[in-house]
C-alpha cells in the first residue's frame, strides 16, 4: 500500500501512541513541567476526574512564561494552559492527525477513545516513526540515539 493510501484507510492506532503526562488542574506548572520533562514529552494534558482533556501547556508556552513572569511556575496549570486540547479520537484516520496539525498549528495531539477520555498522546514524531517504519525502503532514517548512519552500498 502507497503512502497515500495508508495515510486515508489506517487509525490512528496504527501510529506510535506514547503515554500522556496529565495533570489535574489544581497542579502547579513547575510541578506539571518536572513530569514533562521526566517523561521527555513537549507537552502535559490537562484532565478532569474522568480522564477527559480540559486543555494542555506545552514547553514553547513555558517559554513564553518564563520569559514574562517566572513567578507564574507557582501558578495552578488550569491558568496558564491552553483551553483548547487538540484531540484525535482512536478510530480516526491518520490523515486527520496530519490535518489536525496542520490546522491547529501543533505539534502534539491528545488520543481519545470513544468516551472522550485521554489514552495517549501521538503527533508530529508519532507521523515520522510511522513513514519510517511503514515505508523503510522510501525513507532512509536514523533513530536518535543509534550509531553513526552507514552509507549504502552500490552506486
Amino acid at each position: 500500500m502507497k503512502l497515500y493510501e495508508s495515510i486515508a484507510t489506517e487509525p490512528v492506532t496504527q501510529l506510535a501512541i506514547r503515554e500522556p503526562v496529565l495533570s489535574p488542574p489544581s497542579e502547579t506548572v513547575a510541578d506539571a513541567v518536572r513530569r514533562m520533562r521526566a517523561k521527555d514529552l513537549g507537552c502535559v494534558i490537562v484532565v478532569d476526574d474522568d480522564r477527559r482533556p480540559l486543555g494542555y501547556f506545552t514547553e514553547s508556552m513555558l517559554t513564553q512564561l518564563l520569559v514574562n513572569d517566572p513567578s507564574a511556575l507557582d501558578d495552578p496549570i488550569s491558568i496558564r494552559m491552553s483551553e483548547q486540547c487538540p484531540i484525535v479520537r482512536e478510530a480516526d484516520l491518520v490523515s486527520k492527525v496530519l490535518k489536525s496539525m496542520q490546522t491547529e498549528n501543533t505539534r502534539f495531539l491528545g488520543v481519545v477513545d470513544a468516551q472522550g477520555r485521554v489514552t495517549g498522546l501521538t503527533g508530529q514524531k508519532g507521523l515520522m516513526e510511522y513513514i519510517a517504519d511503514h515505508f523503510p525502503q522510501q525513507v532512509l532514517v536514523q533513530r536518535v540515539g543509534s550509531g553513526p548512519l552507514k552509507e549504502r552500498e552500490g552506486a
